[in-house]
């Protein structure tokens, strides 16, 4: 028996997966394959008769929410501002991409198994009530926080190029995210599709002219000095954006039939994720070099980086900044939606979570217009430090899917069944691996504060806390 149950449950409190609200089967769905249809219900198991799809779709699903500029700071940043050469800057791109890709991979695969949003499988780990912490950590991250701050990089994109208030661009932008997640799944996987060709020719285009115009043997002023601090700085920063994606995975892959292949399924969501963010980083770090040869210098990233671009590629390439943004702002709201319905709230409603996907679109927005004044740069300070969550939670999820192997979907929506050992070793995970080495500018923690050349490795000592203490506390429940 692989049910983990400690503490017991009040009889009450028991349901199967067919009567409990949030996953009636009886839903009058008639959703299928069909793009121009609001997708109904909420976070409920997709029945069987309404399967469909392929696992390489899962592709550019992942690749085109990370053809934006923020994948390619990131790389900027490794070579600008944590001291790396050009090939160390790679070394630790090419790692963290990996790593991060491979978890995803193994979070997709399982979607076709249980039929469910990632939220709702956590509550294997972290039981009913303790998934309810996870769950709103995702919701304010995802659905409020990156929402607000990618919608705020796609309106001054748009605004510098055409000379618009970005006010104006960011109405625009917030009505196209919120419309296509409102519709839901299919046309999320379509506008990711029909977008994905469009960034990919932009991008490779702008890629080949930077690596071009690069030099990877040049070291900027005071640069090349970051030292392993630097590594793991750039090292913890890239797994952590790439695994940032990691609570969203099953939300894309529930639809596809039951029977599909989970290495095909698993391959195609890692690569699409892995191809889109090594590529951009490393052209990325390049950039660095090849501003400095073509004499560019601003103080704004983006300026610099199409400005070692002819004029209409770099016109090309901002609106290519502002179609990554919200093709990865649809994923956010979308998910965002899904993680509130799986705090276990009951929205008696056909089509409920089209339903909260418009009101955090309005609430997304407000956010948004705030952050406009410092182009969301204090907003987007708080949201590293709170993303740290993530870490610990893959932790906890991976192992415990790697212990368990099987969905009991009878277990999902259970508000009875409990399981402690997830809560706890998230806990842990968070407090420990960010009160010890957390090295963001609105946080610092013990350790960087003493060993600055320690660098930041919040994620990867949360990850393997978490997962250590898990599985110690997992095997003495089921040996109780």
């Amino acid at each position: 028996m692989d049910v983990v149950s400690p503490g017991g449950a009040r009889d009450s409190d028991r349901v199967t997966a067919d009567s409990h609200p949030e996953s009636r089967a009886d839903i009058d769905r008639d959703y299928g394959s069909r793009i121009a249809a609001v997708e109904p219900g909420g976070n409920e198991r997709v029945p069987d008769a309404e399967r469909h799809g392929r696992p390489r779709q899962l592709f550019w699903t992942w690749a085109s929410p990370n053809l934006e500029f923020a994948t390619i700071f990131l790389g900027v940043l490794a070579v600008s501002a944590f001291g790396l050469t050009f090939w160390q800057a790679v070394a630790a791109v090419v790692l963290g991409n990996g790593l991060a890709s491979v978890a995803h991979g193994v979070l997709s695969a399982r979607g076709p198994e249980g039929g469910v949003p990632q939220m709702v499988l956590g509550r294997l780990a972290f039981g009913y009530r303790g998934n309810v912490v996870p769950s709103a950590l995702m919701t304010i991250t995802s659905g409020f926080g990156w929402f607000a701050v990618n919608s705020v990089s796609a309106s001054f994109a748009l605004s510098s190029l055409t000379g618009a208030s970005p006010v104006l661009w960011l109405v625009v932008v917030v009505v196209v995210q919120v419309v296509v997640a409102f519709f839901g799944h299919n046309l999320v996987h379509a506008f990711e599709r029909f977008a994905f060709p469009v960034l990919a020719v932009v991008f490779a285009i702008g890629s080949v002219i930077v690596l071009l115009r690069s030099d990877p043997s040049a070291v900027p002023d005071g640069g090349g000095t970051g030292g392993i601090g630097g590594f793991l700085l750039t090292l913890g920063a890239v797994f952590g954006y790439t695994a940032g994606w990691s609570p969203y995975a099953a939300d894309y892959s529930r639809y596809l039939p039951v029977d599909s292949s989970r290495l095909r399924t698993g391959l195609a969501a890692g690569t699409g994720l892995f191809v889109s963010t090594t590529v951009l980083m490393v052209v990325g770090a390049a950039s660095v070099s090849a501003a400095a040869a073509a004499g560019v210098s601003s103080d704004n990233p983006t300026t610099t980086y199409v400005g070692v671009l002819p004029a209409l590629l770099a016109a090309l390439t901002l609106i290519s900044i502002a179609l990554g943004a919200v093709a990865a702002n649809i994923l956010n709201v979308y998910s965002g939606a899904m993680a509130f319905l799986s705090l276990g709230i009951n929205v008696p409603l056909h089509r409920a979570r089209a339903v909260v996907a418009l009101a955090f679109g309005a609430v997304g927005f407000l956010i948004a217009l705030l952050a406009l004044g410092d182009a969301a740069a204090g907003y987007e300070a708080f949201l590293l430090v709170v993303v740290y969550w993530i870490g610990p939670w893959l932790g906890v999820v991976l192992t415990d899917q790697y212990l368990r192997r099987r969905v009991p979907v009878e277990l999902l929506y259970d508000r009875g069944y409990a399981n402690s050992a997830g809560l706890i070793a998230l806990l842990v995970g968070v407090v420990v691996s960010v009160g010890l080495f957390s090295n963001q500018e609105l946080f610092t923690g013990l350790v960087p504060r003493v060993l600055p050349g320690v660098g930041d490795v919040t994620f990867l000592v949360g990850i393997a806390l978490s997962a250590g203490l898990y599985a110690l506390l997992f095997r003495r429940t089921m040996s109780a």
